[in-house]
């Protein structure tokens, strides 16, 4: 009979020790829970108070802890007693002989008795506290890792839910987390980025939220794949998406000897290439990061060259000019290359070909819109010739024998202004300058420069005449 409950009681705390293994829990931890339940179980068997806590006690033998033992600090009285808190004379002196009333002795469950107090009441709180415990330290150990890159395997669809096999808990992927058109089959493995860790009331276990669709995903693919992103050496300054079609990234170096653009994309592609069949052949853009909007807007359209950039910084407004072949890249599927480029900005960004940029300054109405387009860029030439005027008022005079450039026909005031914060300040000074030289100048670029001879060219006659 004691072999039979030995071996009953070695096969419990081997059961202990494997379950432990298995949910990666503390075997004191589990151990205090089971010793919790049975007395809880207990005192209310024989009809405890919760204060009485003091005087119960749990213990697991000292022989490998193969027994429980269950035991209560009894007042010694001389009659037979139902208070579970005494013990007749009677019985304590069969414990120990030399015991006397009113004092107190320590009475052990023996081990049948024990496995009564084992209902199934107990067996509840027992399974209820060790999965409270595995929840909470789940979900310590993935709230750590929120941020951070992990890989997992299909299960299956719930509705338009993916839940995905993490090894000790299962992750979701919401449908607005998941990559457009990617199909998967049961065991297919996936990189994930663990985007959300929370404790709900009614699930058992931690929801882990999982995404393939945010920015933060492609930068951690990044730092995976580039040995130069990983060490900081080239840095991540921003990342714009729209899944499944285009994803640009902002980079940026403090290493003169560093190509960032070059580090990311590899000898041959072969580095991006590895991130592009992750992200399903999804087209990614490397950008050069500029302090400058203009240059930095420039940089971001690719794969479009643009041939000018004008900014407003007051307004947010940016107007791009690009080659007529060029609209299309430059606008991107469904116009996703032009949003990227807005929100990684800031502006608000208005494309327009040579062409059409052409035929607007013909045109006093577009001409009149251009103006209040780049109004704030006046405002600041005019402010900062306001100091120049001022020191030099006597050159003024001495040129008030000149043209001014206000003289020629469709040269809007705008452009007035930027040719004379460049030093123009009449006819006969432009009569002088190239159409590079002129687009040196700040706010004028090439194809304005080419706009402005045109009209110095319409004029000619009428500046000889004057």
């Amino acid at each position: 009979m004691a072999t039979k409950q030995a071996t009953k009681e070695t096969g419990l705390f081997e059961a202990i020790q494997q379950f432990c293994q298995d949910k990666s829990l503390d075997r004191e931890l589990v151990l205090g829970v089971i010793r919790d339940s049975l007395l809880a179980a207990y005192r209310k068997k024989v009809g405890l108070e919760a204060e009485t806590d003091d005087r119960c006690q749990v213990e697991f033998g000292s022989d490998n802890k193969n027994e429980i033992i269950i035991s209560v600090l009894r007042d010694v009285v001389a009659e037979k007693t139902t208070n579970p808190l005494e013990v007749s004379l009677e019985d304590a002196q069969k414990i120990d002989p030399k015991i006397e009333v009113g004092s107190q002795i320590r009475v052990f469950e023996k081990p049948q008795d024990l496995s009564r107090v084992l209902s199934s009441q107990a067996k509840q709180m027992v399974f209820q506290r060790l999965r409270d415990m595995e929840k909470e330290l789940l979900y310590q150990e993935y709230k750590s890792k929120e941020g951070e890159l992990t890989h997992g395997y299909f299960q299956r669809w719930k509705k338009d839910i993916m839940s995905i096999d993490l090894g000790k808990v299962e992750g979701i992927m919401l449908k607005k987390d998941q990559n457009p058109g990617e199909k998967y089959r049961q065991g297919d493995r996936l990189k994930a980025i663990i985007s959300r860790v929370e404790l709900r009331p009614r699930e058992p276990m931690p929801v882990i939220t999982l995404s393939r669709a945010s920015g933060d995903f492609v930068k951690k693919l990044f730092e995976m794949e580039i040995p130069e992103v990983y060490d900081g050496i080239v840095e991540i300054r921003d990342v714009a998406r729209i899944p499944s079609y285009r994803t640009k990234v902002v980079v940026t170096t403090s290493k003169s000897d560093v190509d960032p653009v070059g580090a990311c994309v590899g000898m041959k592609g072969v580095r991006i290439q590895a991130i592009v069949r992750e992200l399903g052949n999804e087209r990614i853009d490397i950008v050069l990061h500029s302090d400058e909007p203009s240059v930095f807007i420039a940089n971001a359209i690719s794969p479009a060259k643009p041939v000018e950039v004008h900014v407003d910084r007051k307004r947010g407004d940016a107007l791009v000019i690009v080659p007529d072949e060029s609209l299309s890249l430059a606008i991107g599927i469904n116009g996703s290359n032009v949003k990227l480029v807005s929100q990684l900005s800031g502006f608000k960004i208005d494309i327009k070909t040579v062409s059409q940029y052409n035929q607007e300054l013909a045109s006093p109405e577009a001409r009149e819109k251009l103006d209040r387009l780049f109004n704030a860029q006046q405002e600041a030439m005019e402010e900062s010739e306001d100091g120049y005027n001022e020191s030099s008022g006597e050159e003024e005079e001495e040129d008030s024998g000149y043209t001014p450039l206000s003289e020629i026909p469709g040269l809007t005031p705008r452009i007035v202004g930027l040719l004379e914060a460049g030093g123009i300040k009449n006819v006969e000074t432009l009569l002088e300058f190239s159409q590079e030289e002129l687009s040196k100048i700040s706010g004028i670029g090439k194809t304005t420069a080419e706009q402005i001879l045109r009209l110095l060219r319409e004029s000619i006659e009428w500046v000889e005449e004057g």
